[in-house]
């Protein structure tokens, strides 16, 4: 059987009339897709080249890519005839280029399929097993074959053996039995321990808070996972744009290898801004200065103001500045130290707030997915609400924990996104000693294998445990409506009602589900529903009141994440009507 593709292409001077890529053989509807992917004329065709010196050039390149393919799928004999304008390209002398190309004919003979005969890669690593499709009797693709060898390779480096290499290899191709016959000979060489980071010149971060900071396990065996992880901690500081760790000579007797790390600082100073408005919440808008390298340590400092509630329907404008500073590896290669100040005004729908704070607190990176902060702060706040006017000073232990597998974090397809923050606190003037818990969980789930469909769920809970409502400063107490909740309900709409003052509640439940469907090009549309519960008990007993929303939205991808439109309206419960309008940078959630 065969298959075949034929594309037309015009331009106003040269013209290739026709590209054709054909396949014979029973593989022919496996082998096509792959073939008109590798190939560079089908390249060159889609981005609209004419010249007869690329198309020749292209056509000249593909006799490699085309075979190389063939190669990777288990077939040695194959042939492969790239006809211009009924010449081989082969075969045109490269002074002799045809000044116009009208159809070039690829065909693709890719004969029998090989099989692997004799399979050895030997010495093997303890413990490393060769894949099951290395093995006699199985489809001889090439790219098992390298798969195989670089695995056994990395076998023996992550038992500590650097300089493993191939010391040998012997491929045999057998036509007549359609037989690949491959052995492969490894150098383990000498088991090597570290020893110690180097730093090339060049970085404005000082050589001991580098080394402080990679945490190489200087004189422990070699290992590419703790490599990896230096390099990564390296990274993860925000200073550098460019990191490096490059394995050194290997120095015996005691086969110590010393790693040199080759850094590029990123630009010492970095601003940025973001906007969100909402019909009903009114204009929120952001901006922050940071410095990535303070004192010489990788120091980070930033200082963030905000102002929200601009225009809103619902309370007033809200003010926040805040400065936070971070040394990292202050305990260890992966905890680090930070400092927090605040001061902000709140001007929300049922209370008004000014307040300070201060914390200082240690953050622990645990893996590339879990990370832990915790803090110790001092707070004061001045507030007037439904209770009356009344001044607060509390001490605090906010603990936040994070748990992040999600496959992207702007625009996530798959995984979950779990942060847990607990905060107990003590009340020194005018409040209650207790302790505020938040929850907040996510997941993600393609229902296509491009990702065009994701059905995205969110699911949050909040409690109050131990101090009554007006023994609490309002903003530890919980609301319901807009963006951050329930999209179609007012701002803060829902709370609850106590001997007819009307406050925040002491327990939270908030319930989102979307279907985010590609639409065209950047182009994203999606369907979506929130609902949101607040009671006055401290854990959800079903005696407080619900509402909810829903509406639909459309997301226009950037480098900076999707642009977001959400339109929304309720659809259960009394603490709203009309249509609610959302616009910001990023997912919801």
């Amino acid at each position: 059987m065969s298959a075949s593709l034929a594309i037309g292409a015009w331009s106003p001077v040269l013209a290739l009339d026709s590209l054709d890529l054909s396949v014979t053989g029973p593989a022919a509807e496996t082998l096509e897709p792959e073939l008109n992917t590798a190939s560079i004329l089908r390249s060159a065709q889609a981005e609209g080249t004419t010249e007869p010196q690329d198309l020749l050039s292209a056509a000249l390149s593909d006799y490699n890519r085309l075979v190389e393919t063939l190669y990777a799928n288990g077939y040695y004999s194959g042939r492969v005839s790239i006809l211009i304008d009924g010449r081989e390209a082969a075969l045109i002398p490269p002074l002799d280029t045809p000044e116009q190309i009208s159809t070039i004919a690829v065909s693709v003979d890719p004969g029998r399929p090989f099989r692997f005969g004799t399979t050895r890669i030997a010495p093997l690593a303890p413990d490393h097993a060769l894949p099951t499709a290395f093995a006699t009797g199985q489809r001889a693709r090439a790219t098992v074959l390298r798969d195989a060898t670089q695995g056994a390779v990395e076998g023996w480096r992550e038992a500590g053996h650097a300089r493993a290499e191939v010391a040998g290899q012997q491929i045999t191709a057998d036509h007549a039995a359609n037989r690949l016959d491959a052995q492969v000979d490894l150098a383990p060489g000498p088991l090597v321990r570290f020893g110690s980071l180097q730093v090339a010149p060049g970085s404005a971060v000082t050589p001991r808070r580098v080394r402080k900071i990679a945490g190489l396990p200087e004189g422990e065996v070699f290992s590419p996972e703790a490599l990896r992880l230096s390099a990564q901690r390296l990274r993860r500081t925000g200073a550098f744009r460019s990191v490096q760790l490059e394995e050194g000579t290997i120095v015996p007797p005691d086969n110590r290898m010393d790693v040199t790390a080759q850094l590029v600082d990123e630009a010492p100073r970095r601003i940025g801004a973001g906007a969100e408005i909402s019909s009903f919440e009114g204009l929120r808008l952001s901006g922050f200065w940071m410095h990535r390298n303070l004192l010489g340590g990788a120091e980070r400092l930033r200082v963030e103001g905000e102002v929200s509630g601009i225009g809103g329907q619902r309370g007033g404008t809200n003010y926040r500045l805040s400065v936070r500073g971070e040394r990292p590896a202050s305990y260890g290669p992966d905890t680090s130290f930070w400092f927090q100040g605040l001061v902000e005004r709140l001007d929300e729908p049922e209370f008004e707030t000014d307040r300070a704070s201060i914390i200082v607190g240690a953050h622990r990176i645990f893996s590339d997915t879990l990370e832990v902060e915790v803090g110790l702060g001092l707070e004061t706040e001045d507030t007037t609400d439904a209770f009356g006017t009344r001044d607060f000073t509390l001490f605090t232990l906010p603990v936040s924990l994070t748990w992040d597998r999600r496959d992207e974090i702007l625009n996530p397809t798959s995984g979950s996104f779990l942060r847990a923050d607990i905060t107990p606190f003590i009340g020194i003037e005018g409040a209650d000693s207790g302790g505020r818990l938040m929850l907040d969980g996510r997941a993600y789930r393609a229902l296509d294998d491009d990702a065009r469909f994701v059905l995205a769920g969110r699911a949050q809970v909040g409690s109050l445990l131990g101090a009554a409502l007006d023994r609490t400063p309002p903003r530890f107490l919980f609301y319901s409506g807009g963006g951050g909740t329930v999209r179609g309900q007012p701002y803060q709409s829902l709370g609850v009602t106590t001997g007819g003052l009307k406050s925040g509640g002491r327990s939270f439940v908030g319930l989102s589900g979307e279907l985010r469907a590609k639409v065209r090009g950047d182009f994203s549309a999606v369907g979506f529903v929130d609902a949101g519960y607040v009671g006055s008990e401290a854990f959800f007993d079903g005696s407080g009141d619900w509402h909810a929303g829903a509406g639909l939205g459309l997301r226009y991808d950037t480098v900076v994440g999707p642009i977001r439109l959400d339109v929304a309206a309720p659809v259960s419960g009394s603490t709203g009507d009309g249509v609610q309008i959302y616009i910001g940078i990023g997912q919801s959630f």
